[in-house]
């Protein structure tokens, strides 16, 4: 059996402790071709597969608006939101009718490898299907409130699931097994909870997530730090843990961090960019070399900041690597949850 200790390792190892023209999906097959020197020579999408407002929407108009302004790349860039099943509905449409349109790249973070491991609402697409181009950075997972909430603290959140599990309804901008709802029942997993008897309701998107949070659809949300700093700034939420293993920065400096409450639930978030499956040679070089010019420059450095994320960028092999070591990882994550295929 996988120990709590071993559960606490995965979680915490690597970046997950539990991380264009022919926009349309009738673009043609000849834009794989190989595009010589000359390529990109068309606009270029960045797909966001959520709703606006979340982390991976956040990370493509972040992305794009440096890649323009700063001309690494010259062709128009644009950010498409495609949600629906926690990125899994948009990978499917990548993985078969843009298998190799070298104009559209994508945005995404764990769920990549979540969704194409777990047993409910298993997508039978995943990194396999695509191109990784680079890891760009790395964000952590919150717990969330309204700011009029009765509660105050993560632990008084867990005495009330511990004696009544189905009391609270918790939310999330990704299906069920999915990233947010493992942020969600980690602490309570650890906590000494049964992870399959807390109420959690999925969104498209941390957006959405957050909207029923306020609406009182949802009691508490678990989601991505950076998505919920304007609505801690603007004094609509209370943040009550983050699950870095120290307190961040800037506007989250007075939040306290699980393990700082007792409870040891760290949750680490990579994101990063992906191409087509059969991207041209040419198109991979060109992003690759793209990517790490964006990660060293000065403008992207101060957006990360911006954004309260940390920067972590590793190009395209080491990234493929690193994704096949976090397959591993969270297939030992979802076995011990009960939530494998």
């Amino acid at each position: 059996m996988f120990s709590m200790k071993k559960i606490s390792a995965v979680f915490c190892a690597g970046a997950l402790a539990v991380s264009l023209g022919a926009c349309s999906s009738d673009a043609p097959a000849s834009s794989a071709k190989k595009e010589g020197s000359d390529y990109p020579t068309k606009a270029i999408t960045v797909v966001a597969p959520s709703g606006a407002g979340g982390g991976w929407d956040l990370t493509a108009r972040s992305l794009t608006k440096v890649l323009s302004e700063t001309k690494i790349v010259k062709q128009p860039m644009t950010v498409e939101n495609k949600p629906g099943g926690g990125g899994a509905v948009f990978m499917a449409e990548y993985a078969t009718a843009q298998a190799e349109n070298n104009e559209m790249l994508f945005v995404n973070s764990p769920p990549i490898i979540i969704n194409n491991l777990k047993k409910e609402g298993n997508s039978p697409y995943g990194v396999k299907n695509t191109t990784p181009l680079a890891q760009l950075t790395k964000d952590y997972g919150a717990i969330v409130v309204k700011e009029d909430s009765k509660f105050k603290d993560l632990k008084s959140v867990l005495e009330e699931v511990k004696k009544d599990p189905s009391k609270l309804t918790f939310a999330g901008g990704s299906a069920p097994g999915s990233m947010d709802h493992l942020i969600s029942i980690l602490p309570a997993y650890k906590y000494g909870v049964d992870p399959t008897k807390v109420k959690y309701v999925s969104y498209d998107g941390g957006g959405e997530a957050i909207t029923a949070l306020l609406g009182g659809n949802a009691d508490v949300i678990g989601t991505d730090a950076s998505s919920v700093k304007e609505f801690l700034k603007a004094g609509k939420v209370r943040v009550l843990a983050v699950t870095s293993a120290e307190r961040l920065a800037g506007d989250f400096k007075d939040v306290p961090t699980a393990k700082e409450q007792g409870v040891e639930a760290e949750f680490t978030i990579w994101r990063g960019v992906f191409g087509p499956e059969k991207m041209s040679d040419d198109a991979k070089a060109y992003w690759e070399k793209s990517l790490e010019k964006l990660a060293n420059s000065p403008e992207w450095k101060k957006e990360v900041e911006t954004q309260g994320w940390d920067l972590d960028y590793k190009n395209g092999e080491d990234f493929k690597k690193f994704l096949e070591d976090q397959e591993g990882q969270v297939q030992q994550l979802l076995e011990v949850l009960g939530m494998q295929k």
